[in-house]
């Protein structure tokens, strides 16, 4: 047993393993004020929030207070190991600053109220725009962090219920891409790999997927690989040094925004050498002379040019990928956040399928999500798809979803395509939304073009709810914010990236006043009168397990089903990968084994759209592309970024984000190991750019884009010359100078999406940088731990000291 400082070292202790073989276990403990596991009154059964890898994990409760977790060493996904924002991050939920009672606005202030009176003031304002306009004056922002229990009910509220189509969460952000591209190649959402691909695969290529910061433990699991006999060999694509791409066989860094060039040469080099499994191409794609076409206008000179990563490089990482016999393909942020997202990251699956490398051990695609429960927002219909990844331009299931409902399919919205995020926004700018409801997330920090974004919220004809733990900067603008209990005071399922399905038991009571977001909900469909086509109540469960019951039967026979799980059966065995079925009781591990896919154009959950526009395909078209169903493989042309480079503004910014925080920081700020661990805003730099103006570690530098301006510490690191890179985390709940200052990276980033996942573009915008002052010898206070390690300073390392000791324990079950 040891006691390892985890802000110092992320990733803990390696576990060395070979290929084929079990990840070995390694138990992680982090208790408060020098408790041991002896004083723990209970363990309680949960998984991991801060994230989307899906950990399993036990909570320690001691005097009705959460005090500790400890990795579960029978959970199939992280096998006792946790990641530091898990390890310290529960500490928010004993904030002495939680919301403990209703907040309502009077004479411009948010007084404190009883329920009754904010829940009043919530469904009579809804109901009031109902009657004057129709639902479409109605709109739900919601998460990547409630439970599946209640992001199905909000999709019944939603669309059953209000019928309006303007539905979304800040999944929008981080995992609206992962389903698109699903969708585009395989006809519906649902990863086709497993984390287990890791024991076997030969080859891991990480597609703008920083894996080592934002799934700590998917990483442990490589490192321990690295460290093995017969390692895997590791392409990685990042435009920054990041801690994949010291390790990588071979790293190319693109310029941003180039991502499909430098996907077609690989893919031309792929089968120029004849690297292609012509008898899985045949027998289960559609699209591969298209494809081949395409791919003649890309050789790695292109990608020379375009990309500026040199045409040997390509050449060699193609050689790596080409000659893979089990090969592992992940993806993330650097190809979903830029303007040709979802046609990049199809590439990645285009090269699985050429190579036939998938549904087998160590043959995989991972489209990643970003946040815990993103996988659940899209399967219950919270993301404004139809529940059960039914197809909305599909009428009949339409119908079979107004069966389960007990509603007339017309009732349910299906006209046109979802409202995604920035167009609800756009809705609300223009006065035809006029309520907006948003559940635990904090758009006033973490959408684009925030100067924007903060006129539209503060609007007075706009009626802003915000449900959360905290007075988050959105929650300051509400009209009415309803305060809600949070992981370990609630119960509910989440499923993560791989499909893993976890129950997470209520540990302790919330505080005060605040309740589950589900209970909230429900209230809401009762204040609201909800009815089905019978009159009975539109919502017809009381409970999270008998939330949990109706969502199975939503999601039996869909690809996303359920039917076979159970809260007793998760209580006996936590961690079933989805579909779980009477044929499939202990769960799936890949899909698409032997080339079966979701396809057919009866039961896809989507025909497509155009790759360059993004209109949606209709039956027709599909029928004639696909009519048995396969696997499609869709070609990408490239086009220039929409904000590129000049002489107002020379660089190139990227935004994101930092092993250490979550999203906004509204819980992982309230840690205070991880918030020593990266305290402060910085700003990275190319160390020549830099050298050419003569500026060092620590200067105070004045980053703008058109948008806005702001202020950041300089950190020198491995990042590409001619890119910035700010981190997205902070905004000025804990320091209201800093909105005047300018903290926020996202006062910088431009109103613009991926035309077919309509994703935000966080990666190109177009930026200027000014020195303000010299650092008079003070670094940035960036981590030196991950990406932002300095590279031409002596800066003192990240460390937790005492306060951040965990134990580790290794070969406990």
């Amino acid at each position: 047993m040891a006691r390892i400082d985890r802000i110092a070292e992320p990733w803990g202790t390696r576990t060395p393993y070979g290929p084929g073989e079990a990840w070995p276990v390694r138990v992680d403990t982090f208790l408060a004020d020098g408790l041991t596991e002896d004083d723990v009154d209970r363990w309680v059964t949960s998984a991991t929030i801060l994230h989307s890898n899906g950990d399993g994990l036990d909570i320690a409760v001691k005097d009705g207070r959460i005090v500790g977790v400890r990795g579960r060493a029978e959970d199939r996904v992280n096998h006792g190991r946790l990641d530091p924002k898990d390890l310290y991050g529960w500490q928010a939920n004993n904030s002495p600053d939680r919301l403990t009672r209703p907040l309502v606005r009077r004479d411009g202030e948010l007084v404190e109220t009883d329920w009754d009176t904010a829940m009043d003031a919530v469904a009579g304002r809804c109901r009031e725009l109902l009657d004057e306009q129709g639902p479409s004056a109605v709109g739900f922002y919601t998460t990547g962090q409630l439970f599946l229990e209640e992001y199905y009910t909000l999709g019944l509220i939603a669309h059953g219920g209000i019928r309006t189509n303007h539905v979304d969460g800040n999944t929008r952000l981080c995992t609206a891409t992962a389903a698109a591209a699903l969708k585009e190649t395989f006809g519906c959402d649902g990863q086709p790999g497993s984390y287990t691909d890791v024991d076997s695969a030969d080859v891991i290529a990480l597609f703008g997927h920083n894996v080592a910061e934002t799934q700590s433990v998917l990483w442990a699991r490589v490192l321990d690989r690295l460290a093995g006999p017969h390692p895997p060999r590791i392409v990685c694509v990042d435009p920054r040094e990041t801690a994949v791409a010291r390790a990588a066989t071979v790293h190319l860094a693109p310029r941003p925004g180039t991502n499909v060039v430098l996907m077609n040469a690989l893919l031309h080099e792929i089968v120029a050498n004849g690297w292609v499994d012509r008898a899985y191409v045949d027998a289960h794609t559609v699209g591969f002379d298209e494809l081949e076409e395409r791919l003649r206008d890309y050789p790695p000179e292109v990608a020379e040019q375009v990309c500026d990563v040199p045409a040997a490089q390509v050449r060699e990482a193609a050689r790596v990928l080409g000659s893979a016999q089990r090969l592992l393909s992940t993806v993330l942020q650097g190809f979903y956040q830029s303007h040709q997202a979802t046609a990049a990251a199809v590439q990645v699956n285009n090269l699985n399928l050429v190579r036939g490398m998938l549904g087998k051990p160590g043959c995989g695609i991972l489209q990643m999500n970003g946040q815990p429960t993103a996988e659940n927002t899209r399967e219950a219909g919270a993301d404004g798809d139809l529940a059960g990844f039914r197809n909305w331009s599909n009428d009949a299931q339409v119908a079979d979803l107004a069966r389960v409902w007990n509603l007339d399919p017309f009732d349910i919205p299906h006209h046109s395509p979802p409202t995604h995020a920035m167009q609800m926004f756009r809705h609300a700018e223009e006065g035809s939304l006029r309520f907006l409801y948003v559940t635990a997330t904090n758009p006033a920090v973490s959408l684009p073009e925030l100067g924007r974004i903060r006129s539209i919220l503060a609007q007075e004809r706009l009626f802003l709810v915000v449900q959360d733990l905290f007075l988050t900067e959105t929650a300051q603008l509400a009209d009415v914010v309803l305060p809600a209990a949070t992981w370990g005071e609630k119960t509910g399922t989440f499923t993560n990236v791989d499909r893993t399905v976890h129950l997470s038991e209520k540990a302790v009571d919330p505080p005060g006043e605040a309740r589950s977001d589900l209970d909230i909900l429900i209230d809401l469909a009762r204040r609201l009168d909800l009815r089905d086509k019978d009159g009975a109540p539109l919502v017809k469960w009381s409970d999270p397990e008998g939330a949990f019951e109706g969502w199975k039967e939503c999601s039996r026979g869909r690809p996303c089903d359920y039917s076979g799980l159970s809260y007793a059966r998760l209580r006996e065995r936590n961690g079933i990968q989805w579909p779980v079925t009477e044929d499939a009781p202990e769960g799936t591990e890949r899909l698409y084994v032997d080339g079966r896919f979701y396809a057919q154009p009866d039961y896809c959950e989507s025909y497509g759209r155009d790759m360059v526009t993004g209109a949606p395909l209709d039956d027709v078209e599909y029928k004639a592309l696909n009519p048995d169903g396969k696997a499609v493989l869709k070609a990408a042309e490239y086009l220039p970024p929409h904000e590129l480079p000049g002489q107002e503004f020379p660089f190139q910014l990227i935004t994101g984000r930092t092993l250490y925080h979550f999203h906004t920081r509204t819980k992982t700020g309230r840690a205070p190991q991880l918030r020593a661990a990266a305290p402060e805003v910085w700003l990275e730099m190319a160390a020549s750019d830099a050298a050419d103006r003569g500026w060092g570690e620590g200067d105070l530098l004045e980053v703008t884009t058109p948008r806005g301006r702001v202020e950041a510490r300089l950190r020198i690191s491995g990042i590409r010359p001619g890119v910035l890179f700010l981190p997205f985390h902070y905004g000025w709940w804990d320091d209201p100078d800093a909105l005047e200052r300018g903290r926020a990276a996202n006062e910088l980033t431009p109103t613009d999406w991926d035309p077919v996942s309509k994703q935000p573009i966080f990666k190109t915008a177009a930026a200027a940088v000014a020195r303000l002052a010299a650092s008079d010898g003070v670094p940035s206070r960036a981590p030196t731990t991950t990406a932002s390690r300095p590279v031409v300073a002596d800066v003192p390392p990240t460390r937790g000291g005492d306060v951040a000791l965990v134990t580790e324990r290794e070969g406990t079950r």
